[in-house]
């Protein structure tokens, strides 16, 4: 099986982390793969250690008017490619004619299909997106579900002394960019509520000075460390007591699984990923959206209970172990990848969806 893979994301978030991670185990199980990306360094320094060629393409508005997405066309044609999986809307939309083989699609939100007309295949990472996908017109028996696995390798504990955090503190951990979408501001109000704790915050994004003057202005600024992307999110959570995923949207939300890998109990808002796959109470503690008095509760109420955050954190790591392996998912992304070869590219004049957001 032959396959280009196309990333072109805005910023190297989960999403292109999970493309990288996916990427790499598919290589592990003999798939043979050439990679177009934007120029990340580190992203085109993991896929040579590898042996995973991989080529640099901006996906710029000049590479859109001078037409550059030809490129993917005579990639797919020099390697013989079975197959082009393209992720997220912008690889979509750079996606020329007279390809030579079938494109994939990859959903990881509910996006505009009007970025997707070149598109002959199409798969969610949810249930509710691949139901999303048929809404808007996507033949079902080329519309697949393949969910993302956690990507993290194994690291022991950061060092709390390392972070200006005491041994003995309640440490809350969000894993999330600094964007109003993941609900920053919400988890630091919260904290006023959650007398003792300390809140690691690792990502970068557009609101991080917001952020950090709001921290100011509430008085918990000496209980918030601004951490930055970090690359050893596994060494924050066995660091942590309580992962906290307070966004206002989050069509999946990795970090659920990568809390339930590491055995962390979970507190999150019922966004999209967390209401299907969060089990209120067993494989973590729910609450509404933009309700920072709720989610102290929730806090307040693990931080006082070492049982209840046992039973959240092996049942969640429960979940894991059958739903959401690295080995699982892998398998399930082949048998997609399978399935859209016999499928093949759309007939000819097959209509397709036009797209709009839901």
């Amino acid at each position: 099986m032959r396959v280009l893979q196309v990333i072109a994301g805005a910023a190297v978030g989960g999403a292109e982390t999970f493309a990288q991670d996916a990427i790499l185990s598919l290589r592990s199980r003999g798939v043979e793969q050439v990679v177009l990306t934007r120029p990340w360094e580190a992203a085109l320094r993991r896929y040579g250690e590898a042996g995973v060629p991989a080529q640099a393409m901006r996906f710029s508005a000049a590479d859109r008017l001078l037409r550059r997405g030809g490129r993917i066309r005579d990639l797919a044609r020099d390697m013989r490619a079975d197959l082009v999986h393209a992720w997220m809307s912008r690889a979509n939309s750079f996606i020329p004619n007279d390809m030579p083989c079938p494109v994939l699609g990859w959903f990881g939100d509910y996006y505009d299909l009007k970025y997707f007309r070149r598109t002959d295949l199409y798969v969610g990472v949810t249930p509710d997106i691949a139901a999303y996908l048929r809404r808007q017109g996507t033949p079902p028996e080329r519309t697949f579900m393949v969910n993302t696995f956690g990507t993290m390798p194994d690291a022991p504990p950061v060092a709390r002394a390392s972070l200006d955090t005491p041994a003995d503190a309640v440490v809350l951990l969000v894993l999330a960019r600094m964007h109003r979408v993941k609900g920053i501001d919400t988890m630091l109000r919260a904290l006023v509520e959650t007398p003792g704790a300390f809140l690691w915050l690792a990502g970068e994004g557009p609101a991080r000075e917001e952020y950090q003057r709001l921290a100011e202005s509430l008085g918990v600024a000496d209980r918030v460390r601004f951490l930055g992307w970090r690359t050893d999110r596994s060494a924050l959570l066995e660091a942590c007591d309580i992962c906290v995923l307070p966004s206002r949207h989050e069509p999946f939300g990795t970090v659920i699984i990568e809390a339930w890998a590491a055995r962390r109990p979970l507190v999150a808002t019922v966004a999209d990923g967390a209401r299907q796959y969060v089990t209120d109470g067993v494989t973590g503690l729910l609450c509404p959206i933009d309700d920072h008095a709720a989610l102290a509760e929730r806090l307040r109420r693990l931080a006082a209970d070492p049982a209840l955050r046992t039973s959240l954190a092996e049942a969640g790591a429960a979940a894991y172990e059958a739903d959401f392996t690295r080995d699982i998912v892998t398998d399930r992304l082949l048998s997609c990848y399978g399935a859209c070869i016999r499928l093949g590219k759309r007939p000819h004049g097959d209509q397709r969806p036009q797209g709009n957001r839901p």
